[in-house]
């Protein structure tokens, strides 16, 4: 068997057989191939692919963002005192609290001062900050909508083109964010004790969840017999997703002293898997090669992977091509996710940076990994964020080689704010480092090779 030598620019080498040419069925996708309508793609996936957000609501609420759950303000973090008459009414959406228009306007400015990464144009400094808000605020604001339009303004004065102001009608399309596919939204509470408790930020109203019995501020405790005590929103969410009309059991308690309830949900909402992966036959039939294609990064794309890298593992490949090729992102934490299966424990994946310490992070892999063959990945300049994050982690930890075009370059992480009237605002909050300290906003990764030689 012939073999090819292909080094990564951070690596020593990995042995790989000799890819030669292999014809397609008109349904699988080809290994290299060119894609001419990004442009509509980069629109209709904008939010879902190339920003990857946190939704954060003036009370503390983190939630990674997409599309389709009616956001359910909060309930406050537990206190050591059981109130159970409060228990009902925190199950139900609470009303807008009222605030005046220079109110709103001061809402949106703090957001920014306390928390805006100015990652590029150094338009932002705190002094000229300050004076910009006694500026806006020396004299009287009218109207809601122009309070909105001195936002926007203020925004736009940023020089950032993903930090800008959401009506109100824009912000609850965005909250409507569903990642556990039953309708609703989970997130991560420390307890009196700083024990990680997952609780249910919101609810689809008359969803399958809610309909089923699960209400605002229910603490999840297992999902199918298993404890989820200790994992992730992210893992647990993947847990509860699964094909339309099958059921899910979950245990919660109810409020902040109980009771618990087992309670069945059956799911409504039809998960798709964005992984594709098939078995290639190389050199005459010598050479196995497991080829995946990550479409995007949701809830299903780990557990989905795992599948398919297992299935190859068992037909026989002898090394992997993860293609991320007009792969604009989606869930970070997916992402991060799927880099821990190729990386040893202790391997860094990314690192992020940002003005309040929280996004200041070194992401590491906690496992051994799942597959120890060699990866080649693919990539052209439509992969993006969390795409990147992916074949950064794998190259410069000297796990695969890149093969293809430089990279999109999108490395910023935004945060989705909603302020006191029902609008919001989109922040940028920091970016991503590679783990070779490689600013990945606006330069991209560059490949290893153009081509995969013949």
């Amino acid at each position: 068997m012939s073999s090819l030598i292909l080094n990564c620019s951070s690596c020593t080498s990995s042995s790989l057989p000799r890819l030669s040419p292999h014809k397609h069925s008109e349904q699988k996708a080809p290994i290299i191939q060119s894609n001419t309508n990004w442009a509509k793609k980069a629109v209709i996936n904008v939010l879902t692919g190339a920003l990857s957000f946190n939704l954060l609501l003036s009370s503390p609420l983190a939630l990674e963002s997409s599309s389709s759950v009616q956001s359910v303000p909060p309930s406050p973090s537990p206190s050591l005192t059981c109130h159970e008459g409060e228990d009902a009414a925190e199950s139900e959406p609470r009303q807008v609290v009222a605030k005046t228009n220079e109110g709103i306007v001061e809402e949106a400015w703090q957001i920014v001062n306390d928390s805006f990464l100015d990652t590029g144009r150094h338009r932002w400094t705190p002094q000229n900050w300050q004076r910009k808000r006694e500026d806006i605020l020396s004299s009287s604001i009218q109207t809601r909508s122009k309070a909105h339009g001195i936002i926007k303004r203020m925004l736009a004065s940023l020089g950032d083109p993903y930090t800008r102001f959401l009506s109100p009608a824009e912000f609850s399309k965005m909250a409507r964010y569903d990642m556990s596919g039953i309708g609703i939204n989970l997130r991560e509470v420390p307890d009196a004790n700083g024990v990680v408790t997952l609780k249910v930020l919101g609810l689809i109203l008359d969803g399958p969840a809610h309909s089923a019995g699960v209400r605002q501020g229910d603490e999840v405790l297992a999902v199918n017999g298993v404890d989820v005590r200790g994992k992730s929103a992210f893992e647990v969410s993947s847990l509860l997703q699964g094909p339309s009309e099958t059921f899910v059991t979950i245990e919660v308690k109810h409020g902040n002293c109980g009771p618990i309830e087992s309670i069945q949900v059956q799911r409504q909402l039809v998960a798709r898997t964005p992984v594709f992966y098939r078995l290639e036959h190389l050199d005459n039939g010598t050479t196995s090669v497991g080829y995946m294609r990550l479409k995007e990064f949701n809830a299903l794309a780990r557990k989905d992977l795992v599948t398919a890298m297992k299935r190859l593992q068992d037909m026989g490949a002898s090394y992997f091509i993860l293609d991320l090729r007009d792969n604009l992102g989606g869930l970070v934490q997916a992402g991060i996710e799927i880099a821990k299966l190729f990386l040893n424990e202790g391997e860094t994946i990314t690192y992020t940076v940002g003005r309040d310490p929280q996004y200041q992070k070194t992401i590491v892999a906690d496992n051994s990994p799942l597959v120890t063959a060699p990866v080649i990945v693919l990539v052209n300049n439509r992969t993006a964020s969390a795409s990147e994050i992916v074949a950064s982690a794998l190259h410069d930890n000297c796990r695969a080689v890149l093969v293809g075009e430089k990279t999109f370059g999108k490395g910023l992480i935004q945060s989705v704010y909603e302020l006191h009237d029902g609008s919001g605002v989109v922040v940028t909050i920091g970016k991503y480092v590679t783990p070779n300290h490689m600013d990945i906003n606006g330069n991209g990764i560059e490949p290893d090779y153009r081509n995969l030689p013949g």
